[in-house]
């Protein structure tokens, strides 16, 4: 499922317009990441929570080369689901 397809699916389950929609999805993302960028957790009961951890620096190989490469920290963001959140 791509952004389009969300949207209409959400303008459907909420009989909603899709202009509406998509105004609720940005705004949606727009909070998350912002809380994500702060370092915040965002956790959504019954789906999961996201949360941004560091990445130590690591060494790694260029598959094509086989050169070594050192690469840096970073910080990734991870989710973990609920317990709730199973797939059948």
């Amino acid at each position: 499922m791509n952004k389009a397809e969300l949207i209409s699916a959400m303008a459907a389950g909420a009989d909603m317009t899709k202009a509406d929609a998509t105004k609720a999805l940005n705004a949606f993302l727009d909070v998350v990441m912002d809380a994500l960028k702060k370092g915040e957790k965002v956790t959504l009961v019954g789906f999961g929570t996201l949360s941004v951890a560091e990445r130590a620096a690591r060494t790694g190989i260029n598959p094509v080369t086989k050169e070594t490469i050192e690469i840096p920290a970073r910080k990734v963001v991870k989710f973990k689901p609920s317990t709730e959140l199973w797939f059948e």
